[in-house]
Order: C-alpha cells, then structure tokens, then sequence
C-alpha cells in the first residue's frame, strides 16, 4: 500500500489519500516525506491533465505531526541535518501551493501540528462537522514551534497579533467551528459532503492561489514596519516575560522572534528564519523534556488499566467544596449522582457548586442532594469525600456498607491519610481504593489512584476505569502517608520554609520559585493551602514518633510555622492573613513582617541555590518513593510531579530532571553532595539515585 495514494477522476480531480501501513496515525517521518516529494514530481508531471488536487486521509485523523520519537532523539550535533530535513519539506509544500491548480484539504480528522502545515499549503481547507475533530499548533506545549511553515503561514494568514494570540503561544486546540472562526479552516460541512464540495470548490476556482501570492498582498494588521502595529510591539516581549515569570521555556520566545522577523522580509527568507528558531528547539533539552513528560509519560499513564465498566449511581459522601466538586464533574461525564451530606441544606449547597457553572438542566438534574441514607441504595460506585479524620471516613462507610449495591466500588478521597487505615473501616476491604482528586477537581487533570494493602486487581481496574470516565489521567501509586505527590510537594513547600527560617528575603524565594518554573510562587501556595496543614501533619507525625518511643525535636520551619500561626494569627488565605497581605479576600501584598521577624542581612544563600534546593528536594524524594514501591514507573512520577503538584514543565517531570541534568546522573549527584554539604543531609544522594549512576543507567 502506498503512503498517499493517487487517484486521477475524470474531472482531472487528483485524490491524494495519506494512509501510512506503518503507522496508525500519518506523521511527518521520513518515509512520509519521501512519498511526499514522489507525489508532487508526479503532479508537476501530470500537471496539463490535472484540474485540482484534494489531499485527505484514510485514518481517523488527518495528520498527527511530526514523528516525536524522532524529535525525540536528535541532538545539537545534528543541527545541520534538521535545518535540511525542515528546508525540504517547506519546499515540497511550497511547491504543492504554487502548482498553479487549486489545492483543497478535505480534513476528515483532527490536524494538529504537521497536519495543519499541510493543511495551510493548500488554497482551501474544508473540514468534517465533528465535535472531536481539533485543529491547531500544540507545539509549543511540547516545547517546540511549527516548524514546515506553520508561523509564516499562519503571520501572513492572520496577522502577527492574531496568530501569536489565537493559534502559536497558547497552543490551543479548536474544535471545526472554532478553527472556522479564528480563520484556520474556509467552512465545516457534514462528514459525508467533504469530497464532493471539495471538488465543487475547485470547479468553481481554477485559478487559485495563495493570498500571500497576489501582488501587493499586506499581513493583517500590519509588520512591525507599520508606524500602527510598531507602536505595540514593545509590549509582546514584555508581555511574554510576564507571563513566563523568568521560567525557562524557550518555545514561546523562538515563536514570537519568527513571528516578528519574518513579517519583515519575503517569504523564502521567511521559511528560513523559522526554521532555524525550530533547529534551536528540536536539538535542546528542554524539548525532549516536555515531549518526553506530555507526549510518551502522558501516554503511559493514560493506557493504564483495562477495564470498560460503567456505573448506573454514583454515591458522594460529603457535600463540602471536594464532594461538591466530584458530584459535579461525575454528572459532567454522564453519570447519575446522589449526593449526601448530614443535613439536606448542606446537600443542596454542593450541589449550588454545579449551578453556578451555568451549566444545562441535563446535567444538573444528574445530581440529586440528600441526607438520607436510604437515597443511596443501589449505588454501584462510592465517593467519599469527607474530612480528613479516620474515625469519620470509618463511620461514613459504616452507614452506607450495607445500603450500596452489594459490589460497589469503595473509594476515599484523601490526600495523605494510609489507605489501607482507612479500609478498616469496611468488611469488603478488597474492594476499598483512594481516589485522591486534586482541587480545583473540575480543572486539575490527574487523580491518585492508591492502591491499599487488600485492594485487588480488579478493584485497582475499576478505579482506572472511573478516571477515565471522568476525562482525566490516573496514576498509581501504592499506600503510605502522604502517598507520591503530597509527600513530595511538602519536601518543596518545608525548603522554602526552611529557606525563610534562615532569613533569606520572602521577595527572593518567590521569584526563585517563580523562575524555577513553578507555576505559582511558593509562599503563595502554601497561604492557599493554610499553615494549619502541615502545622497539624507535623503534630500527629510527631506523636507517632514519641508513641514509637523515638524523640522529635522541631525544625526551624516548624518554629517558623507556629510563630506565624500562634504568635502572628497569621494562618494562612483562608484565615484572612499569612505570608501575604489580603484585602476583601483579594491577595495585595507580602506581610511586612517577613522582613521585620525573620529576614537577616547575613543569610547568603545564592539565587541557583534557592531554586535548586526546592527542585532537589521534590527529585530526591521522588527517587525515595520509587526506591520503596510507592511509585512504580518513571511515567507516574513524571506525570504526577507535572499535573497534579506543578513541578515545572520544563523539566519533563521530577526524575527526568534528574536525567537531563547537566551531566546526567552524575552531575545531579555531585551537586546534590554540595547541598548537602552546605543545607544538610536532606539533600545526600540515596542508594538508588547512586546505583543507577554506577550502573550508567538512567530513569526509564
């Protein structure tokens, strides 16, 4: 079978019909660039006998991009080879364009990336009326940018403005309607029609040619060149650097560059200099990182898991912001929900959380509040989200055990109590699993699965199953206090405690975290999450280690804590006060106090070292986790550290950081010795981080 098949009709319409045996999915590989360039010398050869050319697909998408294994792999050494791989493919398509025949993409599925390259070579692009069908440029998400054209095109398309804006930095994915209305597509029509109106388009315009090949053609809103459009330009680099915080992401400022400098010259000249901002990604680092994390990790995680179950009643134990904001995401996905709290009012307040999402009748007439445990009765899938006390999650599912289908699935949502403490608390310990949701649930993408010391395979399946059906990505993990990610993201939040124990400037720590790449500061983040918390972990943790007959002598983070809950009654957003200032709600300014209480002239600690102590601190006890079983791939700890505690995205997730450490693993490790030399034991390499390295290995 030929990768694009060829078929001339009698109305001289060439059919062009992109079917990869090799793959399920068409990309941009090399196989696929060759049969590309026999295609157009065969076109240009038949040209007199050829009225139009219709490219489309045999797959269930159009064009899935370029091949990311490949991308995946190439090097800085390799530089040269990929400005001339991305050359030749820029001008295979400039060719198609200029062929001097009307060329129509018939997009019959999603064209993302490389496939809406091709698509914006042709002089029309007419697309299925189907709702999963996406159109658009995620490359920048991967920490590339669209390298076959796709910046040129879509600058000169739509304007500079326009295309950053709605198509390059964000890289939104827009559904046909969407894309018909940002300008990527000419028209949406039914499925079945997209042949034959393709063939009437080129009937009707045989004289087609690209808007940027008509004389005296100008880009949209004008080139930096245009006193107008000049005037604004300051403000995209400025915006840009806002946005980024100082993060290390390059794709955003590559794509801007190319945008901006290639508005001012031709188009050949054009393909040039987007090309070699792409070289510049392609062969770094922090691409392979992201492609690594968002595309193959992502993917792993998301493929876990067999079991197709559906659930005819979900059962939601507690009506707070948690129970509230699963019932709602359940009725979201379909499902039928009754939602319990201990008094109706309480009930109806949760259920308050799904109306002020606007959302249709439909779904909210999918959630039924109560405060009877008899509504319960037949529920095949369980909830709980109550507050986080044993002897209550023990007593909630005492109440309903015996009400609920007698195989239900039994899930808690906990963020750091043992699971396997908690299934205690039911005779079908087997069936009993954590589900750990992360707030906001209907936003956060990634739910915990954890795994108790009874729960069973099938029970595990089951949990998967929900994730899935919920639309966000799962990963697994097995029982411990705190499991994998709240463990971790306190290594974080106790290092920037520490930090500001030892008098660095709060000022310092927040734009250290903020230019590590985290997405929010991290003082920030622990006043939205109240110093009650780790104040309260810290007291039980303590008394188990007293109980046990072990000593516990508080941290300089720990003293910080209570001096800024009891001393200052500053606990935190919720509370009205913390490490910020807060006026009506609203989030103003760091508490001065900071400065007066716990800065100090003498406290030294350079700027790297402040953003890796909190980068080293998340990977060294990831590596632990991985070392006692509580992670069980590289993917889940990638993922997890990502979606579901923002370990920054550059990275490619908390042990690929490791990975691609200036010198990999031994790199890691002797900077990792200087920490610990210099901040403390925390940060000494453990065995497996050691062993690895010994062994030349890295985390796969």
């Amino acid at each position: 079978m030929d990768i694009i098949g060829y078929e001339r009709g009698e109305d001289g319409v060439v059919l062009l019909t992109m079917d990869d045996p090799a793959r399920s999915a068409n990309t941009m590989n090399a196989a696929f660039t060759e049969a590309l360039a026999a295609t157009v010398e065969r076109l240009y050869a038949e040209k007199d006998d050829i009225t139009g050319v219709i490219l489309t697909s045999a797959k269930k998408t159009f064009f899935a991009g370029g091949d990311l294994e490949l991308l995946g792999r190439i090097g800085p050494d390799e530089a040269a080879d990929v400005m001339r791989s991305t050359t030749f493919i820029k001008d295979l398509l400039r060719r198609l364009e200029t062929l001097g025949r009307p060329v129509v993409a018939a997009i019959n599925g999603s064209a993302l990336g490389g496939g809406l390259e091709l698509a914006l070579a042709c002089h029309r692009r007419i697309v299925a009326d189907d709702a999963r069908i996406e159109i658009g440029f995620p490359e920048v998400t991967l920490g590339l940018l669209p390298g076959a054209g796709g910046v040129v095109r879509t600058v000169r398309m739509l304007g500079i403005t326009e295309a950053l804006t709605q198509v390059l930095l964000k890289g939104q994915r827009h559904r046909p309607a969407k894309a018909l209305q940002a300008g990527l597509v000419h028209s949406v029509v039914p499925a079945g029609e997209l042949i034959s109106r393709a063939r009437d388009w080129i009937a009707a315009n045989p004289g087609a040619v690209q808007p940027w090949d008509v004389p005296g053609y100008k880009i949209p809103g004008g080139t930096p060149s245009s006193p107008a459009f000049a005037a604004n330009l300051p403000a995209f680099p400025a915006t840009l650097r806002k946005e980024l915080k100082g993060a290390p992401y390059p794709a955003p400022r590559n794509i801007l560059c190319a945008a901006v400098e290639g508005a001012q010259v031709d188009l050949a000249t054009a393909f040039t200099i987007e090309g070699r901002y792409f070289v510049e990604l392609a062969t770094g680092q922090v691409a392979k990182n992201m492609i690594k994390a968002f595309f193959f990790d992502l993917q792993a995680a998301n493929a876990r898991g067999s079991a197709s179950v559906t659930f005819d009643k979900v059962a939601v134990l507690g009506a707070g912001m948690m129970g509230a904001a699963i019932a709602y995401v359940c009725a979201k996905a379909g499902l039928d929900v009754v939602l319990k709290d201990v008094t109706l009012e309480a009930a109806q307040r949760g259920k308050a959380y799904a109306e002020s999402r606007r959302h249709d009748q439909a779904l909210l007439d999918r959630i039924t509040p109560t405060a009877e445990i008899a509504d319960l009765a037949g529920a095949d899938l369980v909830i709980e989200a109550v507050f986080e006390d044993p002897g209550l999650k023990h007593k909630v599912f005492a109440e309903i055990e015996d009400v609920v289908a007698p195989g239900a699935l039994l899930c808690t949502n906990t963020s750091t109590l043992p699971i396997s403490v908690l299934a205690e608390g039911v005779r079908r310990r087997d069936g009993f699993v954590g589900l750990h949701f992360f707030s906001p649930v209907d936003k956060m993408p990634l739910v915990e699965v954890i795994r108790g010391a009874e729960t069973s395979d099938d029970t595990l399946d089951k949990a998967l199953a929900v994730v899935r059906l919920l639309k966000k990505t799962p990963i697994v993990v097995n029982d411990s206090r705190g499991f994998f990610t709240s463990r971790v993201i306190g290594t974080f939040t106790l290092e920037a405690l520490r930090m500001l124990a030892e008098g660095v400037a709060a000022v310092s720590i927040e734009q250290a975290s903020l230019q590590a790449g985290y997405p929010a500061p991290v003082l920030q983040l622990l006043d939205e999450l109240t110093l009650t918390l780790p104040q309260k972990i810290r007291t039980a943790s303590a008394a188990a280690i007293v109980a046990a007959g072990g000593t516990w002598t508080p941290s300089p983070a720990d003293i910080l804590i209570d001096r800024m809950v009891d001393e200052f009654a500053r606990p935190g957003r919720s509370g009205g006060a913390g490490f910020y200032e807060y006026t009506d709600g609203k989030r103003t300014a760091l508490w001065p106090g900071l400065r007066e209480h716990f800065q100090r002239p003498d406290a030294g600690v350079p700027f790297a070292d402040m953003q890796e102590r909190m980068l080293f601190a998340e990977a060294i006890e990831s590596v632990k986790c991985l070392d006692e079983g509580v992670l069980t791939t590289v993917a889940d700890a990638n993922v997890g550290s990502i979606l579901g505690i923002g370990f920054p995205g550059w990275t490619g997730g908390v042990l690929q950081y490791i990975n691609q450490y200036d010198g990999g693993l031994p790199g890691f490790i002797a900077r990792a010795r200087e920490l610990a030399d210099r901040y403390g034991d925390r940060f000494t390499p453990p065995p497996l981080l050691l062993a690895k390295s010994d062994r030349g290995e890295t985390f796969v």
